[in-house]
């Protein structure tokens, strides 16, 4: 029987023709799709496969990773990998499936891997801290040897003066402590004088005491006499904030290579001569980096500078050369201060920390750890091995050489402090200023407080006190600088 169909009847050449003449959008036989592209749903099949085939292969490796079976190492091992040691509901041997899981994921050497960058970021910890000394000139050599020729002798000096002391009876001892702190429980305003338009950063006595430097933000130094606070002269050259003015300690001598010295924002260091008005040499080589602070050796040969880059710098006047470039601290050096006798320098910086330098070896005696924020102050007592700090974290440290350690640490202000200063005759007493307005007077050994210097309108950044202890100054951001003596 045959099956009738009503499709006509194509004659052979005009098949194919026929057969091509159907549009492209109706590729298609019966329900049979006869195209060559394919669908996305194949991709994504294919992709689900690769990702099969693949999970197969990791668990076949992750089979063949060698795991310890203590549990404590492997504990270690995924502490290591920066995964969560225990998961709950976890025994030792879910624990062991994980880590080799982890292994397989991260390849059997990550555990070897982590503990190589582990030990590198520690070296790099660790170099960051050791100190560094940079090379120096020639020129380094002479100029230590001439500070030991120099500092020898002082010390000397100054350890026989600390025995013929020993010898006084402690009735006498006791009452020049008492007539010492009278006078200064009875201190009061001696002379108040508007020193700028701007506020003043630093205060400075003259050696002999007759004569104060103030600093201030409008770039102007100034000499005013004392004690009738009038004024002397005007120093122009600084185009900026002045950061501290210091005078040469053997100015009155023959032979000093200038009067003082002052440093400001931009890096500039200047020398001044007490008859000229303009500068009689720069010291460069800081810019653009700030100078916050600068200090004579006693000899007056040498001056310390404090440089924003993380170092301070020791300069000969007398050769007009840098010989010496120390690095050390993680963050800027603020303060300086030497040692009555020359041998040594102390720094603090703005990492917390001072460090205290043997200028005949180049190297850090002692590091000064302990203080939470900056430090803003120090200063060398004229025994030689103690030495006070003050900082932003409102106290201030007392540190013997001797011990290497903090011996005392005094609570000092309700603010941070700005500077801290040593009696220079005899070290009987120490003097604080601070960002809380005031001023006080500390006594020796008990550093009980004796006095607070109660009158500044604005925060005291800056204090003094003259050779003869008859007058301690004191600046402020109200632009005035005050003389404080007994009533």
């Amino acid at each position: 029987r045959q099956r009738l169909s009503t499709t006509p009847l194509v004659p052979p050449g005009e098949e194919v023709e026929a057969v091509t003449s159907i549009p492209e959008e109706q590729n298609l036989v019966g329900n049979i799709h006869i195209s060559d592209e394919y669908m996305e749903l194949e991709d994504e099949m294919s992709k689900d496969k690769q990702a099969l085939l693949e999970e197969f292969e990791r668990r076949k490796k992750a089979r063949q990773v060698n795991v310890s079976t203590d549990d404590l190492e492997v504990k270690q091992n995924l502490r290591q990998l920066g995964e969560p040691i225990c998961l709950f509901g976890e025994g030792p041997a879910e624990r062991r499936s994980r880590l080799r899981d982890l292994l397989s994921r991260l390849g059997e050497d990550a555990i070897q891997k982590k503990q190589e960058e582990e030990e590198e970021r520690l070296q790099q910890e660790k170099d960051q801290e050791t100190t560094w000394y940079h090379e120096g000139p020639e020129l380094l050599r002479s100029s230590r040897l001439w500070i030991a020729r120099y500092s020898l002798p002082r010390a000397k000096r100054r350890l026989n003066l600390a025995q013929e002391e020993t010898k006084i009876c402690e009735a006498t001892l006791t009452a020049r402590k008492q007539e010492l702190q009278k006078h200064l429980t009875s201190l009061s305003i001696y002379c108040s004088q508007i020193g700028d338009t701007r506020p003043l950063s630093f205060c400075s006595f003259s050696p002999d005491g007759t004569v104060l430097a103030t600093a201030s933000w409008s770039g102007l130094c100034k000499l005013w006499s004392i004690p009738s606070c009038e004024q002397i002269r005007t120093f122009k050259g600084h185009t900026c904030n002045v950061g501290a003015i210091v005078f040469n300690p053997c100015v009155r001598e023959e032979g000093a290579v200038c009067g003082l010295a002052s440093c400001s924002v931009d890096g500039a260091v200047k020398l001044w001569s007490l008859e000229s008005e303009d500068p009689i040499a720069d010291i460069e080589g800081h810019a653009p980096h700030r100078v916050s602070r600068i200090g004579f050796h006693p000899s007056g040969r040498f001056l310390g500078t404090c440089c924003f880059d993380n170092s301070w710098r020791l300069w000969d006047l007398q050769e007009g050369q840098e010989v010496l470039h120390q690095e050390g601290h993680g963050k800027p050096v603020y303060c300086i201060s030497f040692q009555s006798d020359g041998s040594a320098a102390a720094t603090g910086g703005l990492d917390s920390f001072g460090r205290v330098w043997d200028l005949r070896t180049g190297r850090c005696i002692m590091f000064m750890e302990g203080h939470l924020k900056s430090i803003y102050g120090i200063d060398f007592s004229p025994n030689g091995y103690h030495l006070a700090t003050g900082s932003e974290d409102n106290s201030c440290r007392i540190w013997d050489l001797r011990k290497g350690a903090c011996i005392y640490t005094i609570p000092a202000h309700m603010n941070l402090l700005s500077q801290v200063k040593y009696h220079q005759n005899g070290g009987h007493f120490l003097l604080t200023s601070s960002y809380d307005n005031t001023a006080k007077v500390w006594s020796n050994k008990t550093w009980q407080p004796l006095k607070t210097l109660s009158g500044h309108d604005g925060k005291v950044t800056s204090l003094d006190i003259s050779s003869d202890t008859k007058f301690i100054a004191t600046c402020s951001y109200d632009r005035t600088f005050k003389l404080w003596a007994p009533e």
